[in-house]
């Protein structure tokens, strides 16, 4: 219990090691889409940037640490857990339900307004239906308990920082 006091009250190089975490995540999908080469849906790779932007909040936080660190990087979380929720319930869908497949995200990008895309992404479509397992668990489901765990150690390190005024 001392180990884990001890590092709950040095803010700085835990936000670098859950900045480090969120940002391996990110590597070790680009490794899985290489490798098994599977291709990621749009929603996947909505979650890879709200990894990457709680990273660099953790990661700004080793210079700043506090309150507004937890916030954001707590924000990024939750936007992460709709996100991969959204995913798992697309997943959950029976066959006739699961929207139809739509166009890739670089073409969205191209072809709408920001806003258009973003709503199209999270309307969802086949691809995002479609169930890819590690240890017999879903990517998005892991991507979720990433989120919740990195989340909420962001903001209790942050938070506790905050009032011992350590920030």
């Amino acid at each position: 219990m001392n180990f884990f006091n001890q590092w709950l009250n040095r803010p700085r190089p835990m936000n670098a090691a859950l900045g480090g975490l969120c940002l391996g995540l990110v590597v070790i999908a680009v490794a899985i889409e290489v490798g098994l080469g599977m291709e990621p849906c749009p929603l996947c790779i909505f979650q890879r940037v709200a990894f990457v932007a709680m990273g660099v909040v953790l990661w700004l936080g080793v210079v700043i640490p506090g309150w507004t660190v937890g916030l954001l990087a707590g924000g990024a979380a939750l936007a992460g857990i709709a996100l991969a929720w959204r995913h798992l319930w697309l997943q959950s869908l029976p066959a006739d339900e699961v929207p139809a497949c739509g166009p890739g995200l670089d073409y969205l990008v191209d072809a709408f307004p920001l806003a258009e895309v973003v709503t199209m992404v999270l309307a969802g479509s086949g691809e995002c239906a479609e169930v890819d397992r590690i240890l017999g668990v879903s990517i998005p489901l892991w991507t979720l308990l990433a989120f919740a765990v990195l989340g909420l150690a962001a903001v209790a390190i942050n938070g506790l920082a905050a009032v011992k005024g350590r920030s």
